[in-house]
């Protein structure tokens, strides 16, 4: 199959953010054997060469260097994932795995298909999505939320003092969720029907505040409080619906692993308090420091790889 895939983040989401190039000849290896083993986990050949031709997918350079140390780094935050009990459930995984496929007009099976024929496999892949969605769990655990951390009262009136005096002004968003639940066993059955009926309701949708009356007229339809959300907190996945949403709109509907979603948008405004300002600044440091990636994720595996025991063969 020729084109692209592009795997997308999920909010609490797992920033995956790649593009595919996918190659048509089928990948032959080896028999594999042990290369390296983290705190008495094996990783093989085979593991080694899987992830170099994921990481040719996904247009990274490096090669099988490279890819050994994506995988040591890969079995270190799966251990500590496990240690702490932050591992997302294989539901979650398979809806991740789901909702990418869809996204690029594949079935699951015609992806394990292209997988398979790039020398990956879908149970690597299953794998990478597991600690991708569950890894920022185990990190905003341990520092909290935001990326780079809380800020002082200096160091924001420092900030502010950078910027003119001045504090930064953002969105600040209300927001509802809308789900039409679909049970898992009737997923493939039933999935178009749920999406036509969630299209249609966004029209009549009454507000806010009667939509738990709303939800009430149909069937398994659930109302979730989103509470309030700056710009730079919005989900990766939902971010760019609801920037097209009017103000007290709706988003556009998403297929999820609960059913069919839409966004409500209670209200949104422009703010310019204390919580605005730490957010956009910590947003701007996390941007600064790594190009996106969450400084605390890479000193989180800095210290795991100092008291962890590898062995390379």
């Amino acid at each position: 199959m020729g084109g692209k895939l592009s795997i997308t983040r999920t909010v609490s989401a797992i920033v995956l953010a790649c593009g595919l190039a996918l190659s048509s000849a089928p990948v032959t290896y080896a028999a594999s054997k042990v290369v390296a083993v983290v705190n008495g986990s094996p990783i093989t050949s085979g593991d080694i060469a899987k992830r170099a031709a994921f990481m040719r997918l996904q247009r990274q350079s490096g090669g099988p260097g490279a890819a050994r140390e994506q995988m040591i780094d890969e079995a270190l935050k799966r251990e500590e994932v496990l240690r702490v009990g932050a591992s997302v459930s294989t539901t979650e995984v398979e809806g991740a795995v789901g909702r990418f496929a869809a996204g690029n007009k594949l079935s699951v099976q015609q992806l394990s298909q292209v997988l398979d024929q790039a020398g990956v496999g879908i149970d690597h892949f299953r794998n990478y999505v597991a600690v991708a969605m569950s890894w920022p769990r185990v990190v905003n655990a341990r520092f909290g939320g935001g990326g780079g951390g809380r800020l002082s009262n200096e160091d924001l009136v420092r900030r502010m003092q950078e910027n003119g005096g001045n504090k930064p002004v953002t969105t600040e968003y209300f927001l509802q969720q809308v789900i039409f639940v679909v049970p898992a066993a009737k997923r493939n059955a039933i999935i178009g029907k749920r999406q036509a009926e969630a299209n249609a309701s966004r029209s009549k949708f009454p507000g806010c505040e009667q939509a738990k009356v709303f939800a009430a007229t149909m069937r398994d339809v659930s109302i979730r409080n989103l509470g309030r959300m700056m710009a730079q907190e919005l989900p990766a996945d939902w971010k760019p619906l609801i920037e097209k949403a009017g103000d007290n709109g709706t988003t556009g509907t998403r297929v999820t692993e609960h059913g069919v979603e839409y966004l409500a948008i209670c209200k949104k405004r422009e703010v310019s308090d204390d919580l605005a300002a730490e957010i956009v600044f910590r947003a701007e440091d996390l941007g600064k420091k790594t190009g996106g990636e969450d400084p605390n994720s890479k000193r989180y595996i800095e210290e795991l790889r100092k008291r962890a025991q590898i062995i390379e063969k």
